[in-house]
């Protein structure tokens, strides 16, 4: 790499470029979001389908593990707690799972 290489901003090559078409909605960029995954990137509803039931997985284990401390502990205020925190993650998930069914496209 020489010296003028280094000197360049990097995004120049970035900010030269054109957008690919008018924005439907202002702030997002190919049109408005619809649907989880979509301002990921992700456009399979498989692919969001498996991301809501990767976080319904690991909250439900990190829940699970908190359930056995707090009952060895006697901690009833706080099992009963992380029970409403399961409650809501499942309720979340059940969200994901009914915005990954009804994804519309970008197009």
């Amino acid at each position: 790499m020489t010296n003028q290489d280094q000197d360049r901003d990097p995004w120049d090559e970035f900010d030269k470029l054109k957008p690919a078409g008018p924005d439907r909605v202002e702030g997002y960029p190919g049109g408005e979001p619809m649907g989880f995954g979509f301002r990921t990137g992700v456009r399979s509803a498989r692919v969001a389908f498996g991301f809501a039931i990767y976080a319904l997985v690991l909250v439900s284990t990190l829940v699970l593990i908190g359930a056995v401390v707090f009952i060895r502990e006697s901690q009833w205020l706080l099992l009963g707690l992380i029970v409403l925190i399961e409650a809501g993650s499942v309720l979340a998930f059940l969200g994901l799972v009914d915005q990954a069914r009804n994804r519309r496209s970008a197009r």
